[in-house]
This record gives C-alpha cells, structure tokens and sequence, in this order.
C-alpha cells in the first residue's frame, strides 16, 4: 500500500507489526475482521496509510485477543471499555473494536456471517462487510472529521455488493441518517445517482412522509449525540435535553458517555 506522508521504514516497521499481529490472532483461533484503511482500500480502491490497524471483533473475544497480543511483546489497554481496546507495539497500534463510539454499531454474528475474503499483507483474512463499514461511518460528523465522504465513495464503487435490505436493517431506527448519505450522494454524483435501487429511496422516502405526518412527542430528546461526541454536548448540559446514547434510549451508560467526552480533544 502506497505510503503518503509515511517514509518506506515506516510502512516496513507497521506491516512487520500488523502482520504479526495477523498470524498470533490466526494461529490461536480469535474470529476477527480486518476493517480501518485496508478495507476501506479493498471496496473504493483508495489507499491511506495510518499508524493503527483495526481489527473487529466480538465482546467475548476480546480478553483472549488482548492476552494473546500481550504475550507478543504489545503493550496492551482498554482505554473506552464501551466499545475500544488498544495494543501497541513501538508507535504502531492494533485497534481491537467491538462496537462504536456511540454504542450503535456493536459487532455481533452478522458481522462475520457477511465477511468478505481477501488478503492483507499476503496474509489471507476476512474483511468487514460493506454494509456494516457504511453503517459504522454514517454516524461519524464530528467537526475534526466528518465520514460522509467515505461513505459516498463506498456507495459509488459497491452499490451492487451491498445487501441494501441489510443495510436498512442495520440502521433500525436511525434510517434518516443512512436517508440522508443517499440524498448527498445523488448531490455528489449526479450522474450516477441510477447506483442506489429506486426501491430503497421510495421505501424512505414512504417513511419520511409517513412520519411528517405524525405528531411528534413531547420528549426532549437529542440524538446529535448520536453522531458528534462534542457538538450536542451544549443540547445535555445546558438546555436539558435527553442524551439518546445513554440507557434506556441508547447503548451506554452514563460513565461510557462521560469517559468518552473526557476524551475529547487528547493525542493518542
């Protein structure tokens, strides 16, 4: 993988990490999904260099993993128990995930039932699914970094790989964000907007008309938080608004959403 801003001992030194990795997690039987750069490189064909390595895999995996990495020789920690564990090894990581910074995206059986194969480093693997890389990425709006265009990349170059009645699925009840990407992308690529079946923009365009015409709760609720970490945080704090990640409504608790906003703005 070509390596911009990266020196050729760079890259060396991280493939010789992430390989090594690779063939620990292999070797002793941990299920996982190669996601991050190299998947993303797989589906839309451009190409990033990056100093950590994602890996995806269930919650009750996740101690075997780390023990397994730890024995290598990585300096291993849980920094964002809801969702994130790290292993390092110089100034290379392994990002081991189990779900998403908003607690939406947990990974669980369909992640590896839709894999798909490939190789990484020579190295055979199973890679992240298209449809969970876009479900993933939709919700990341942060003001340091935005993902729609990622997702308008994956959308350009694999609309006919996706598994679109998955997709929705995946989204649940957040349909309008994913709603949203496939409005966007008929704004980005005009003329190849024919990519996204008719059937799935009618099918939310039904529900977005179906829901207008509903009247909303009275509930004071905010689900920026959903998508920004940082930038609703002024709808919870100040003007009393519901935080939608936290429990009952979301996937975390008060502690995770705390720890995750104290993060906020600190280097690795």
């Amino acid at each position: 993988m070509p390596a911009p801003r990266a020196s050729a001992e760079d890259l060396r030194q991280a493939h010789e990490v992430y390989r090594g990795a690779l063939e620990r997690m292999t070797d002793i039987g941990v299920p996982f999904l190669v996601g991050g750069a190299y998947a993303f490189a797989r589906y839309t064909g451009i190409e990033r260099f990056t100093k950590d390595f994602d890996v995806f895999l269930r919650l009750e995996d996740l101690d075997r993993a780390l023990g397994i990495l730890a024995d290598a020789g990585f300096k291993t920690s849980r920094p964002f128990p809801h969702w994130l564990a790290k292993a390092r090894k110089g100034e290379d990581f392994i990002d081991l995930i189990y779900s998403s910074g908003n607690g939406v995206a947990r990974v669980d059986d369909g992640w590896f039932e839709h894999a798909v194969e490939g190789q990484v480093l020579g190295w055979p693997v199973k890679f992240v699914g298209p449809e969970e890389i876009i479900w993933s990425k939709s919700f990341i709006m942060e003001r340091e970094r935005y993902d729609g265009a990622d997702v308008a990349h994956l959308f350009r170059s694999s609309a006919a790989e996706i598994d679109w009645v998955r997709l929705i699925e995946r989204f649940g009840p957040y349909w309008r964000v994913l709603f949203g990407h496939l409005v966007l992308f008929g704004f980005i690529y005009p003329g190849e907007r024919s990519a996204i079946p008719v059937w799935v923009l009618e099918q939310l365009m039904e529900r977005l008309a179906a829901e207008v015409r509903t009247t909303p709760t009275n509930e004071r609720v905010c689900q920026g938080t959903i998508l920004s970490r940082e930038q609703y945080l002024t709808d919870i704090e100040r003007w009393g608004y519901q935080d939608a990640r936290v429990f009952p409504l979301g996937h975390m608790s008060a502690a995770d959403t705390a720890v995750w906003t104290e993060a906020i703005g600190q280097e690795e």
